[in-house]
């Protein structure tokens, strides 16, 4: 199979891992820094970036923006349990989960809760209100426990490659 037809972590060389590190850290490194890091002239790194990208190794690049500064002043994880699991009500959580500006990262679990939610809220009110007011009345939700997050002790790191 060429290389080129498969996009699989096989595919990688250790070139295009250290490419990938390198974008994870700073997706704002150009082909010109792309090379003087890989070894490799800036069109041959812009040509392994286009691509890990046109495969899928890389989905975006997105802004790091930090939240206490533009109001976000309480981060909070919320466990959800479901009263009934049916495909529709884990459909309309999870359209009701995604239309929420609030939940930053939602995920289904093992275990006790079905729903794991990251949320940044303005302050202590507006995470009662998306508890109250938005979680709690949907139909399927049987119980939410929230963990207020006091000090981030390590930040959202790089996937191991």
């Amino acid at each position: 199979m060429d290389r080129d037809s498969d996009n699989s972590a096989r595919s990688l060389d250790d070139v295009d891992r250290r490419l990938l590190a390198l974008i994870q850290r700073d997706a704002t490194l150009t082909a010109q820094a792309l090379g003087e890091r890989l070894n490799l002239s800036p069109s041959q790194a812009a040509r392994r970036r286009q691509r890990l990208e046109a495969h899928g190794f890389v989905r975006g690049a997105r802004a790091v923006l930090d939240p206490q500064r533009i109001g976000l002043q309480v981060q909070a994880f919320i466990r959800v349990v479901m009263a009934t699991h049916t495909e529709a009500n884990a459909r309309d959580f999870a359209a009701l989960a995604r239309a929420q500006p609030e939940i930053v990262g939602a995920w289904t679990l093992t275990g006790e809760a079905d729903y794991l939610l990251r949320v940044y809220c303005a302050d202590l009110e507006a995470l009662n209100r998306l508890v109250q007011s938005v979680l709690l009345p949907h139909p399927a939700v049987s119980r939410v426990q929230s963990q207020i997050v006091m000090d981030r002790i390590k930040p959202d790191a790089p996937l191991p490659l």
